[in-house]
């Protein structure tokens, strides 16, 4: 059976709902394929290393929504402050700070989403749940007047077990809807971004609106 970007693309999209956004995680992959895909009409790259987002974006058309999906370190955010339209992985206010400071000498405001730690391993990044209820106030906000906040990602334990899974994607939704309801004033507080290959149905069921899918589209990496 011969391999199609086109069709798995088709394949994911055709039962996602409206306010589903799929991602196609592009990183290690050849700008052929990225265009390949773009052509099937996607519109949404997800990169996790700063170098391949600047080696990429050149080379293709002006209109992809790049998403940085990675551990972001504050010294490279100022290669990307210039294009890039969402940072996903934003885990630490100094890291606010600096994404704050380059949107504004790049004359524009730069979406994120929060970070949030609620999976097992100890190695992935992200505020953990006490603090995302604590970091939210007016005067948060106020303080980041270049930072558009969007909503919040995470992700899951790598595990089977399934309930596990559903749990941690129910209690940052929870986290979502408590920081939405507060502050009104986050008009464009409307993103959830969580699901994976291996998870993504169980985060949509659990009010995920952005899926971050690489292999099964782009085919495994080599």
């Amino acid at each position: 059976m011969s391999f199609s970007i086109k069709e798995n693309l088709h394949h994911f999209k055709k039962d996602l709902a409206s306010n589903v956004t799929l991602l196609a995680v592009s990183k290690t992959k050849p700008v052929a394929l990225l265009q390949e895909a773009y052509d099937a009409g996607q519109r949404d790259f997800g990169e996790n290393k700063v170098q391949e987002l600047r080696d990429k974006h050149p080379l293709l058309a002006s209109d992809i929504r790049w998403h940085m999906i990675g551990h972001l370190q504050t010294n490279k955010v100022k290669y990307i402050a210039p294009f890039i339209y969402m940072i996903h992985s934003v885990d630490s206010i100094k890291l606010l700070e600096e994404i704050n400071k380059r949107a504004l000498s790049a004359g524009r405001k730069i979406r994120v989403l929060i970070q949030v730690h609620v999976a097992e391993e100890e190695e992935k990044f992200g505020f953990d749940m006490d603090e995302i209820r604590s970091l939210f106030s007016k005067e948060f906000i106020d303080s980041f007047p270049n930072i558009i906040f969007c909503g919040l990602m995470a992700m899951a334990t790598f595990t089977e077990d399934k309930d596990q899974i559903r749990s941690e994607f129910m209690k940052v939704k929870k986290a979502f809807d408590t920081i939405k309801n507060k502050f009104p004033e986050l008009t464009e507080f409307n993103e959830l971004s969580m699901g994976m290959s291996n998870d993504y149905q169980i985060a949509i069921e659990e009010g995920s609106t952005m899926i971050r899918i690489g292999s099964s589209i782009f085919g495994s990496r080599k």
